[in-house]
């Protein structure tokens, strides 16, 4: 299935059906009068965060989705049937966003999680709404409601608990293999990531989900290198684990660019907690890693972690501390919702 993270469609809510102009015409029955009935209601469009779904590949090949109208009155006070609504089915984490792709109208995190976005139009009343002790054969009827069109955009934040960033070829492909049955593409060259990938990992006795994303480059906030469009897969994270290559040259100048590249990206995730991890330990010596690690605390005043995925050097321990994070951060997340809603329900 290919992943497809944003879609541009065009949605119309149905028009509401018209009223009915009808008059009671039956042999041997008196006093007729008008029986037109009401128009039915048009079609509305929904979105609805479901299960089973992680790409919004279905909105590539249909980009318009429009309701029907309701159905038209009739005579005998008959009314028109109510349209049927359209659902639009999207991955749990989607956004919705006006035409001008900034402009927020809903945020589906959490599966079930549904939105009207175009109302269908109410129908129109018949003539027999209308009849009245001074006006007693009405000869008019309302039309039904138009609907609303719009151009919409879909985009999809993934929903995951910790977050791999860091330099094309950092090793993050090959650590998420490591951890989980995710089976991402690995290879000796930049960019083998090409989309966001997911794995769960389960560790100490819990499980959580890691987002690993393609590579960042210096400038990838203007557009260098794929540029920063998939870091909207981890905003919705709790910690990020940042590789750096301890083969590089000058790690501590990797670790700046990717801190940069957060913070020239905005949406808070510089100011995550991060876990800070050198990556391909079995390919130096000792002597080599040690230096490497006591130059980047003297220069960044921070100690990295020391792992390798391919020998599973300290790869346990690094889940554990993300583990670690992404506790506190829900235990903290429950009880300021388990605060709010006792106040509400708080009486003098």
């Amino acid at each position: 299935m290919k992943f497809l993270d944003q879609a541009k469609v065009f949605i119309r809510s149905g028009d509401g059906g018209a009223g009915a102009v009808s008059f009671r015409r039956e042999k041997f029955i008196e006093m007729g009068g008008p029986d037109g009935g009401d128009g039915g209601k048009g079609g509305s469009i929904w979105v609805e965060a479901v299960d089973g779904l992680n790409t919004l590949i279905d909105y590539r090949y249909q980009q318009h989705f429009k309701a029907a109208t309701g159905g038209h009155g009739m005579g005998r006070l008959r009314a028109g049937a109510n349209a049927k609504d359209i659902v639009l089915k999207v991955p749990a984490g989607t956004q919705i966003f006006e035409e001008d792709n900034e402009t927020l109208i809903a945020d589906l995190p959490k599966m079930g999680n549904r939105v009207c976005l175009a109302g269908g139009g109410n129908g129109g009343f018949g003539n027999a709404y209308f009849k009245s002790a001074t006006n007693r054969a009405p000869r008019h009827a309302n039309p039904g409601l138009p609907g609303v069109e719009r151009w919409i955009w879909l985009r999809l934040k993934l929903i995951a608990d910790a977050g791999l960033v860091g330099l094309p070829n950092a090793g993050k492909s090959t650590l998420l293999a490591a951890v989980s049955a995710a089976k991402p593409k690995i290879a000796d060259y930049p960019f083998t990531t090409l989309n966001p990938q997911l794995g769960v990992v389960r560790t100490a006795g819990a499980s959580f989900v890691l987002a690993d994303i393609p590579g960042l480059i210096e400038g990838a906030h203007e557009g260098h290198g794929l540029g920063t469009r998939f870091l909207g897969h981890v905003e919705r994270c709790a910690v990020l684990l940042h590789l750096i290559d301890i083969t590089s040259e000058d790690p501590a100048a990797s670790y700046r660019t990717i801190r940069n590249e957060l913070k020239a990206y905005g949406g808070g995730l510089a100011a995550k907690p991060e876990v800070i991890a050198f990556s391909k330990a079995d390919l130096l010596p000792t002597d080599d890693r040690e230096e490497k690690i006591a130059e980047f605390k003297r220069r960044l005043k921070k100690t990295p972690l020391v792992l390798s995925a391919a020998t599973s050097e300290n790869v346990g321990l690094a889940m554990r501390k993300l583990l670690t994070v992404i506790d506190r951060t829900r235990r903290n997340d429950l009880g300021e919702v388990e605060g709010i809603a006792q106040a509400e329900e708080w009486r003098p």
